[in-house]
């Protein structure tokens, strides 16, 4: 009986200890669920973020792409507007140095042609408006010819060209100032043609400047987006490669849990019985 007893105690150790383990393994496997459960929820949560983030960083990519390839169209339009401009004020110089060109020759004409003119009509106002003629001929008229003559007379078509000649001074005075009203008209033109252009080329290298800046800064931005994305693709492998990793963990143990918990605690009863029995024999 002594020892019989003595193996029963011995028995209920053992019992205890299987207890005790079961109890443990109970409480790690819930523990590991609930580990299970918060890592694949944070890995979900964790890749969902990462996803949105590269989808951004994918749309900021293609939009400093698409601003980048404007900017560099602009840029080669502004310098086509300038290229431009730049010809058209070379034109305009060469046609305005030809048009001065020809107003300076136009008025030295004009002031030649008046300069004769004047001398000329002065000689005949010298003749005939002061009867310088007549008073010769009055005075050579009192001696007495060897041949007879008829009587000379001063040409009485003298005033028709004395005005006809007074009507060529005027219309080219009137031609001098017409050429030169226009000469300042063009010149005043021309001026603000080139001011306005130049002032169009400055604010077009000033665009191109300023363009180039932003392109250089949209391409830090790019290279910056670029990095990040390609961090964000090597996080998203590792999250996925950790998915797996939880998975072939965790599947085992979060299809089988109820099953196997109710099964540990029916183990658990059958020892508490079986000790309840040994128990009731002493």
């Amino acid at each position: 009986m002594a020892v019989q007893l003595d193996s029963f105690t011995k028995v209920k150790e053992m019992m205890d200890k299987m207890l005790a383990e079961l109890k443990k393994q109970q409480q790690e496997e819930a523990e590991f669920k609930a580990y299970c459960i918060k890592e694949l929820d944070q890995n979900e949560k964790t890749t969902y973020d990462k996803n949105e983030l590269r989808k951004d960083l994918e749309i900021k990519i293609g939009q400093l792409a698409t601003l980048i390839k404007r900017l560099e169209d602009e840029i080669q339009a502004a310098k086509g507007q300038i290229a431009n401009a730049e010809l058209e004020i070379k034109k305009s110089s060469q046609t305005r140095e030809g048009e001065n060109a020809e107003f300076q020759s136009i008025v030295a004409d004009q002031r030649a042609t008046q300069s004769i003119l004047k001398k000329a009509l002065q000689k005949l106002k010298d003749f005939y408006v002061k009867n310088m003629g007549n008073v010769q001929f009055a005075q050579r008229g009192s001696q007495e010819p060897p041949v007879k003559f008829n009587s000379y007379k001063s040409n009485e078509g003298s005033s028709p060209v004395i005005g006809l000649i007074e009507q060529i001074v005027e219309d080219s005075k009137a031609l001098e100032a017409e050429t030169t009203s226009a000469e300042f008209t063009a010149q005043a033109d021309y001026e603000k043609f080139v001011k306005d252009s130049n002032d169009l080329i400055v604010s077009l290298q000033q665009a191109v400047t300023d363009k180039t800046k932003a392109i250089a800064a949209a391409n830090g931005d790019m290279a910056e987006s670029n990095s990040d994305l390609e961090n964000t693709n090597g996080e998203l492998d590792d999250l996925k490669a950790y998915e797996a990793d939880l998975h072939g963990q965790c599947d085992f143990v979060q299809k089988n849990f109820d099953i196997r918990q109710k099964a540990r605690l029916q183990e658990m009863e059958a020892i508490q019985a079986a000790k309840a029995i040994l128990a009731g024999a002493k």
